[in-house]
């Protein structure tokens, strides 16, 4: 948490996505100092499997993995299409290490739109999920990031939302 001026703000919060506050604005900044992105991936702490999966939809649902927020949190729809094509591409380029399910009932979860909604509010930016596996630790997941650099190259934002562990 961080404390500002009389208020606390929670910077993991849900939160963070509808009401304006220093997250929120620094969010909105940051597309204006990177190329506009072809497709982005991301990787949230809110999803962990058993094994890694990728989001395969081709208009992933909003989901919204919380309780006990306002309504207004609830409300919110960030209607971003997917890319069954990026999700193709990042199992195989991990594919050397392990084996990634194709997921095409999975939506994006708040630990995705919580962020990319404030960045891309027009949502017309292809957005692929990836999940952490719980079968394996921190550094493992390290050493498949690595294998994702060529994405870069390809015009793919990669953001991470979450610490390594949510809990």
């Amino acid at each position: 948490t961080i404390e500002s001026g009389s208020s606390i703000q929670w910077t993991g919060s849900p939160m963070n996505a509808i009401e304006d506050n220093d997250f929120r604005r620094r969010w909105q900044a940051l597309p204006h100092r990177l190329p506009r992105p072809k497709a982005i991936l991301c990787i949230s702490a809110h999803w962990e499997t058993r094994g890694v999966y990728v989001t395969a939809s081709e208009s992933p649902d909003t989901i919204h993995d919380f309780q006990g927020f306002p309504k207004a949190l609830f409300d919110v729809r960030y209607r971003a299409p997917g890319s069954p094509a990026l999700a193709h591409r990042v199992a195989d380029l991990l594919s050397p290490t392990t084996r990634v399910h194709l997921d095409a009932g999975r939506g994006l979860d708040h630990g995705a739109w919580g962020v990319l909604q404030p960045m891309y509010p027009e949502a017309d930016i292809p957005i692929v999920q990836l999940s952490l596996s719980i079968l394996h630790p921190g550094a493992w997941h390290y050493d498949l990031a690595k294998l994702l650099a060529p994405l870069r190259a390809e015009g793919v934002l990669i953001v991470g939302s979450g610490n390594i562990v949510h809990n």
